[in-house]
């Protein structure tokens, strides 16, 4: 059975101007998300700037919400690491902490061959039970983690049950699909895209867009899976304004600062993130207002 079906928000991790995290914004923005029919909480992943977080903190973050969401949605933990032990590390520390599922981003910087990928989320998902999904996003890790990889991960490891599909290649992504034989649940990594990865047999979507869209983002999988694909389309192409503005730079810098004029956060970033250009700002606050959100 799949971890989650539908809109699972790729959720930020807000911060105080010193960079500490800011837990009583962080309630707010999951309180938020699940009044606003959010399917699942994904923590510490990329949007949730996990790769500058400490370990102490990564965990924290994670029990934090855990015990916030108290069992109303699935939580899925982000415990991807470039090092095998501290992923397995911290997967480990995720499930005693109650998550549901575990995503696990592709080595990066050392990176690895297929086999070395094979090899390496094997260990991980060896050493814990929780389902896992992973989490293959080329543009930032340097790696493909592909079709046959997944295909072949998931039909030999019993928790491994899907994947988080950021190349933005479709192309691929459907020969994912087409051999898959139904064993991969397919999340679409990109707002952009979530219908054409419906229409392919795909799960859902971990989302940016969801921060500051929940409803609207359930609803663009929500209506599909009602098969009113006219409608999801329409929700869909009604976004891409925004979409398109919320990658303006480099996620999630953009997202924090269309938080920050929702009034959900502050904007804080941990370096080497800095504030978002006024230019593009201008342009995101544009977007918003188009989409009603301002």
């Amino acid at each position: 059975m799949s971890i989650f079906k539908g809109s699972g928000v790729a959720v930020v991790t807000p911060m105080h101007d010193n960079g500490e995290v800011n837990y009583e914004q962080f309630a707010r923005l999951l309180e938020f998300q699940i009044a606003n029919g959010t399917d699942a909480i994904i923590v510490c992943g990329t949007t949730g700037e996990s790769s500058t977080l400490t370990h102490e903190e990564h965990l924290d973050v994670i029990r934090y919400c855990v015990k916030t969401v108290a069992g109303r949605i699935p939580v899925v933990a982000g415990t991807g690491s470039n090092c095998t032990e501290t992923a397995i590390y911290l997967s480990r520390e995720a499930e005693s902490a109650g998550a549901d599922g575990l995503l696990l981003v592709s080595p990066y910087y050392n990176k690895a061959t297929q086999n070395g990928l094979y090899a390496h989320f094997k260990a991980i998902a060896d050493s814990v039970k929780l389902p896992v999904i992973l989490y293959n996003v080329p543009s930032r890790t340097g790696c493909n983690i592909l079709p046959e990889t997944v295909v072949r991960l998931c039909r030999d490891v019993e928790n491994i049950v899907g994947v988080k599909e950021a190349s933005g290649n479709i192309s691929q992504i459907a020969h994912l699909a087409a051999i898959s034989g139904g064993k991969v649940d397919i999340y679409s990594g990109n707002d952009d895209q979530i219908v054409p990865l419906l229409s392919l047999g795909g799960k859902g979507v971990i989302s940016v867009l969801a921060n500051v869209a929940p409803r609207q983002t359930h609803e663009i999988c929500q209506k599909f899976f009602d098969g009113d694909w006219a409608g999801s389309c329409k929700e869909q192409l009604d976004a891409m304004e925004l979409c398109e503005a919320l990658f303006s730079e480099v996620n999630p810098i953009p997202v924090k600062k269309a938080l920050e004029m929702m009034g959900l956060i502050d904007g804080g970033l941990r370096m080497p993130l800095s504030r978002m250009e006024p230019v593009h700002a201008e342009r995101l606050e544009k977007a918003m207002k188009t989409y009603g959100l301002l």
